[in-house]
């Protein structure tokens, strides 16, 4: 076999050189089951043998292994410059080993440790000289955005409907009185609560639109928005049609109200949802109480603000934060909801929020049978955003030429 070039080397060469050199027990993982030959194994990397699908867990094994393999490609310089594997004597993992080298945990590739850019790929130049490859170019798929945006108006007008039957099922005010709550007992009514938790939550939807439309990645986040905010309103129909709580405060003038035939309760579905289901538009409902809208609304804006403008943006985060626990304040100031209705919107809307942009962060999990089964749209909508998002701005219009230069 030392007679027979490396190149010309089949697995059974290549087995019979792992027991030469102490490795029998990855003959059947490296030979038989991966097929490794000549031109393979001269190619390996230290970064090969730790990844999937070789894993390698014995780390002794792993560091005798590359130096056998060193010593190997080391008396083949030739065979691997035909290869176009350049043999680098100072490198710690093998030929190409400055793009494979692991460094706390990660590929070169996301370490500042390689010394020349490779061709095709683009990466940045330190003032060492040093490279870093730069993060892949984020497709908007607007097509996605379209399906996000069908679904959340979608989940909106089946809201209003649910409303709608919801409201035919209020408990009457005679009968059940409201519930027990040590905030609202406590504290006295004001009058005009609600229509500034509206008003916290119109400022706050501005403050994102205009994220949302300097943003270079805008098409992304509004797809997220849709995807989240589609999926708490769709848990709200579910909780508050199943369960239908007595009115939080005598003021509300609400009784079961029949709007007879399917045709008049379109309609006033229609109405609500035109109106955004807000009371400076005039819509007034009852019994929509688990949990609340405008709670999921006002913590939603919060955390898509805070999330995707930088964290030097001190001001911006924190009136995002007043507007929403003000917001939430002013829902209880005005006893529009209990205060279970307020927490669990809270919750729910955090930790779903959390929840899928960590998912969407970590493309371990991301790539699992499991996170297709049990977040089929989530994997749907996210399964071609590689990285997370960076928080680029750009002008959106070719006019004024003078907002892209301060923008862009």
């Amino acid at each position: 076999m030392a007679a027979l070039s490396v190149r010309r080397w089949t697995p059974k060469h290549v087995a019979k050189w792992l027991r030469e050199e102490g490795f029998c027990d990855y003959v059947e993982l490296l030979c038989n089951r991966h097929r490794l030959d000549g031109t393979s194994l001269l190619a390996l990397t230290e970064y090969d043998l730790r990844s999937p699908p070789l894993e390698l867990k014995v780390l002794g094994d792993i560091k005798r292994l590359m130096v056998s393999i060193r010593k190997l490609q080391k008396n083949n310089v030739a065979v691997l410059e035909e290869l176009g594997l350049p043999f680098d004597a100072h490198s710690p993992s093998g030929s190409g080993g400055s793009l494979d080298w692991l460094c706390n945990g990660e590929s070169s590739r996301d370490c500042d440790s390689t010394d020349t850019a490779p061709v095709g790929e683009d990466y940045h130049q330190y003032t060492n000289g040093k490279y870093k490859q730069q993060m892949r170019r984020l497709d908007p798929e607007c097509w996605k955005t379209v399906l996000s945006s069908i679904y959340v108006v979608f989940v909106f007008g089946f809201t209003s409907f649910v409303m709608v039957i919801v409201h035919e099922r209020v408990p009457d005010m005679r009968t059940y009185p409201p519930l027990p709550d040590i905030f609202l007992d406590s504290m006295p009514r004001i009058p005009w609560a609600f229509a500034m938790a509206e008003a916290c939550g119109v400022i706050l939807c501005n403050i994102w639109m205009l994220v949302l439309l300097l943003h270079k990645h805008r098409s992304i986040l509004l797809r997220r928005m849709c995807s989240l905010m589609g999926t708490v309103f769709m848990l709200r129909c579910i909780t508050m049609f199943v369960t239908s709580l007595s009115v939080p405060g005598q003021h509300l003038q609400c009784s079961g109200k029949i709007y007879g035939d399917m045709w008049a309760k379109i309609q006033r579905a229609v109405a609500i949802w035109s109106g955004f289901g807000m009371s400076l538009t005039g819509v007034h409902t009852c019994g929509d109480y688990m949990f609340s809208g405008h709670t999921v609304v006002l913590t939603m804006l919060n955390f898509f603000v805070t999330e995707y403008t930088p964290r030097s943006w001190n001001f911006i985060h924190t009136l995002s934060w007043v507007l929403n626990l003000f917001g939430i304040f002013f829902i209880l100031a005005a006893h529009e909801h209990y205060s279970i209705d307020v927490f669990i919107a809270f919750y729910i809307t955090t930790r779903l929020f959390l929840y899928y942009h960590t998912l969407a962060n970590t493309r371990a999990y991301q790539q699992r049978r499991r996170a297709r089964i049990w977040f089929p749209m989530f994997s749907f909508f996210e399964c071609n955003v590689n990285n997370p998002v960076p928080n680029e701005y750009c002008w959106p219009f070719s006019r004024p030429a003078v907002m892209r230069r301060l923008i862009g």
